[in-house]
């Protein structure tokens, strides 16, 4: 048998029309399937790649970690080198207010570990979250995500979960004293990149400052200087008390975490002893893989040219079968009338050897979000190939 068919009949799926394309190597922003066909990746793994794919510093710290110790206890007993190292520079990177850090081995993890940090530190039980929004699938991500359509198959969910419009100034009023915390991105990605009205995140701070809620911002897929500046939060001038890190967290490599002021971080360690733990999160090969790549995105001050390669793709995605683009950084949504056109796009791309999707809250709006260190040329090259399809679709 195949591989393909290997795939299709052994490894569980989450569609019944998975893409089945088979790459065999991937290296900075192209992939290269079992034909020798090579593709340029306008996603990096669904903003995981920030650093590119197999990057040589990353590589080369994955493989001097293999050489002292892969897993050797649960999360949370044994001093590990990587797993400090990283926490530091994270902090180091971060507010004062977000100087602890918990590690865990995906970004649906964080979102658990953080709702149930809130609960605990607050002694409250309501969690707001607010429509169109991704915290991941696992059962209490998924009671947080702002769709029901995604959530209905598997009620019941989590009780005591309030959504809000994201976005509303009037819908704030209902975070109360009973709110343990609001969750939110800092910028909407499945919903197809919705940026935070001027003011708004400002106001959504105060609101949980007046109810002595705890805010918790999503930066899984926002975060490590995708939008612009190394953490998205920064552009409105709010802090959280709770920062969800994923994705481009590890390099490449699974990996998640969630970030608090050391007292609040503190109550999961008593009442009961052990209230939160995971066998492994921090794995120190992903530790070491994610912090290679945190130095190389400020070494090769990746961030420094994303505004301009943001305004690239803008200049160059002119069509009049185009809606509209909508963009923050290298987080790019470019909107058609509906799913079908949508999907013909994505399908004749891939022909054409430009790697993209949809998204999850959006699929009429084509997902661009390529590693950090795509080139020009590259960008020219796969605006062109989108513009040519546009012209015989």
């Amino acid at each position: 048998m195949t591989n393909r068919s290997l795939f299709l009949n052994h490894v569980g799926q989450t569609s019944a029309t998975p893409l089945c394309l088979e790459i065999v190597k991937a290296e900075g922003c192209r992939l290269v399937d079992v034909n020798g066909k090579v593709y340029i990746d306008l996603i990096g793994g669904i903003s995981v790649c920030n650093v590119g794919h197999r990057h040589s510093k990353v590589i080369e710290a994955i493989k001097k970690q293999l050489d002292d110790y892969l897993h050797i206890m649960v999360y949370g007993e044994l001093v590990q080198n990587p797993q400090v190292q990283y926490a530091k520079k994270l902090t180091d990177n971060l507010p004062a207010s977000l100087n602890s850090v918990f590690f865990t081995a995906s970004g649906s993890e964080a979102t658990e570990g953080a709702m149930k940090l809130a609960k605990r530190f607050s002694n409250r039980t309501q969690i707001i979250s607010f429509k169109n929004s991704y915290h991941g699938s696992t059962q209490g991500a998924l009671s947080v995500m702002g769709s029901e359509y995604w959530q209905q198959a598997f009620r019941p969910l989590l009780p005591d979960v309030l959504q809000l419009n994201y976005n509303s100034f009037e819908d704030l009023v209902n975070i109360s004293e009973r709110t343990a915390c609001v969750i939110a991105e800092t910028i909407q990605a499945e919903a197809g990149v919705i940026v935070p009205k001027d003011g708004w995140l400002k106001a959504l701070r105060k609101k949980c400052d007046d109810t002595g809620t705890l805010l918790v911002l999503d930066e899984i897929q926002c975060g490590f200087g995708r939008n612009g500046t190394l953490w998205a939060f920064e552009q409105f001038d709010v802090v959280p008390d709770i920062l969800l890190l994923g994705k481009a967290l590890g390099g490449g490599m699974p990996l998640g975490a969630f970030i608090a002021d050391k007292k609040i971080m503190d109550s999961l360690t008593h009442d009961p002893v052990l209230g939160h733990i995971n066998t492994f999160g921090g794995h120190p090969v992903c530790c070491a893989a994610g912090l290679a790549a945190f130095d190389v995105l400020h070494n090769e001050k990746l961030i420094a040219g994303v505004k301009e390669k943001e305004q690239l793709f803008l200049s160059l995605l002119c069509h009049p079968k185009i809606k509209t683009v909508r963009s923050r950084g290298l987080m790019i949504a470019v909107e058609f009338e509906n799913f079908e056109m949508n999907k013909k796009i994505i399908d004749a791309l891939i022909v054409e050897g430009i790697f993209t999707d949809w998204f999850l809250f959006a699929d009429n709006c084509l997902r661009i979000g390529p590693a950090l260190t795509i080139g020009s040329q590259e960008i020219s090259i796969a605006c062109d190939t989108i513009i040519r399809t546009l012209d015989v679709l």
